[in-house]
């Protein structure tokens, strides 16, 4: 049973060696699925603070090498990000939950410096497609709702994305952690408060050849 075993296991190590080494110059493409933990951070100091929330990840990816050890990954990614946070509103303190709905876009370098691994780093499009507002205050009514959801944000967001693919036969564990180096606040004027989001995303997929 014990050489079985062994056997079983080294035959299934040197089949998810071939496949790992035939991928790395090989053109391909897949599908993914996971979750975002995103929250949101201001440069610029202002008093926001909020926590962090999940929310789905979901999409697509080619690998376009340029070579065995260097290629291009892009990425379609239907992703949920947001905030759980508090501050001060026209004088009175709030809560709110925002989750924002984009439609992401990475451009990642990969490098492929042995079997199995893929380094990824690159910049990030995102468009803003949806957003959700669940806002409480002593002071909350249909108006300051309407002025928190004041449409006035940016809705293509400049981003920096990287992490790593581990590849295990058709499948593919994917680690990213990414930010946006733009704030969300349009040309100034928009009272939501003013932040840029932040995220780890943690996904499983399948690639296709």
């Amino acid at each position: 049973m014990k050489k079985l075993i062994l056997m079983t296991a080294a035959i299934a190590v040197m089949a998810g060696k071939s496949y790992a080494q035939q991928t790395r110059d090989a053109f391909s493409f897949g599908i993914k699925i996971g979750s975002n933990y995103s929250n949101v951070y201001d440069s610029q100091g202002e008093k926001f603070t909020a926590d962090g929330k999940y929310g789905l990840a979901a999409g697509a990816f080619l690998s376009l090498p340029l070579g065995k050890f260097i290629g291009i990954q892009p990425e379609v990614i239907y992703s949920e990000k947001g905030f759980k946070g508090s501050g001060s509103f026209l004088g009175s303190n709030y809560s709110a939950t925002r989750t924002t709905t984009f439609i992401d876009v990475p451009i990642l370098l990969a490098i492929k410096p042995i079997n199995f691994l893929t380094i990824l780093a690159g910049p990030q499009y995102s468009f803003l497609i949806k957003q959700d507002n669940n806002f409480t205050s002593s002071l909350a009514t249909i108006d300051q709702q309407k002025i928190f959801d004041n449409d006035n944000v940016r809705k293509n967001v400049l981003g920096l994305t990287g992490g790593v693919d581990i590849n295990l036969s058709n499948f593919v564990i994917g680690a990213r952690a990414g930010w946006d180096v733009q704030n969300n606040n349009g040309d100034g004027t928009s009272t939501t408060p003013r932040y840029k989001n932040a995220w780890y995303q943690a996904t499983i997929g399948y690639r296709f050849l």
